[in-house]
């Protein structure tokens, strides 16, 4: 019997199917389709499906601005209020100011001090902020002097602070950059520290001013804790004139490090949170 599948075989070699036939118009014509009208055809499905996509786009870009400007009407009524969904926000009363961090973050009372002495002179104070916010506050913990008292380091601080004598927001930031990363990672070095020049800046909510960014490169590590730095400080003015700053300072070359690219989108929700409180040029 013979096997159903197997194709028959044909004299001078193996079985090959018929060449293809092209299906036949009603009348034994054959149908022949323009080369032309196959392309337009073709290019028309193509800009339909491009229209199709770029319309949905926009209207992706039109939603995110609503919901951003939404987002900043709302802040606008109600400071406490993120821009960033999810985010915490960070209000200095004494400054009249506010900020978001994301919600891994801690956010401390507003009459929290952070800052550094002199190593040199301990009654000197080189830089501080209030109101702050830590991310990985226990990163690293070490008795650094051996006298028992256990020294937590974070991985990243931000906080606002009042800039008495500054002549303008960009001074502010060229001044107190480069003394954050002095400060809380290269004592007694200042040769290690750079920084850029100052930018002009707007944030979401409108409030001008300028930032500079700060770093160092070959700073001493006398501990395990110890190593290079960055900052970045924004310069601007509250409600009732003060000039005042939003400070960024974090540890760089380590595992989880905060990025520039979080650093900056922590700075473009800093906005303004009603009449701030006297003392307003102090930390």
């Amino acid at each position: 019997m013979q096997n159903p599948y197997q194709q028959p075989s044909h004299p001078g070699g193996p079985y090959r199917p018929p060449p293809f036939a092209p299906p036949q118009e009603p009348g034994g014509g054959r149908r022949r389709i323009s080369r032309g009208r196959l392309v337009a055809g073709i290019c028309a499905l193509t800009a339909m499906a491009v229209a199709a996509a770029a319309t949905g786009v926009v209207l992706g870009v039109r939603e995110n601005r609503d919901r951003s400007a939404a987002a900043v009407a709302a802040s606008a009524a109600d400071p406490t209020k993120p821009l960033v969904a999810g985010w915490k926000t960070v209000i200095n009363p004494t400054h009249g100011t506010a900020f978001d961090v994301p919600p891994g973050w801690e956010v401390l009372e507003p009459q929290v001090f952070s800052g550094y002495e002199d190593t040199k002179d301990r009654e000197k104070v080189l830089i501080g902020h209030t109101a702050p916010a830590f991310y990985k506050s226990q990163w690293c913990s070490i008795d650094a002097n051996g006298d028992g008292q256990v020294t937590d380091v974070r991985l990243g601080n931000v906080g606002t602070k009042g800039a008495g004598g500054a002549k303008n927001p960009a001074d502010i930031a060229v001044k107190e950059a480069p003394t954050w990363v002095y400060a809380a990672y290269t004592q007694p070095d200042k040769s290690v520290v750079t920084a850029d020049k100052p930018v002009e800046y707007t944030t979401k909510a409108g409030v001008r001013g300028s930032y500079v960014k700060a770093r160092s490169s070959g700073a001493q590590r006398p501990n395990r804790c110890a190593g290079d730095g960055q900052a970045v400080v924004f310069g601007f003015k509250n409600s009732r004139g003060d000039l005042v700053s939003w400070d960024f300072y974090g540890r760089t070359g380590v595992p989880g490090a905060v990025d520039d690219a979080l650093i900056m989108r922590i700075l473009s929700t800093v906005r303004l949170a009603g009449d701030p409180k006297d003392p307003g040029p102090g930390p």
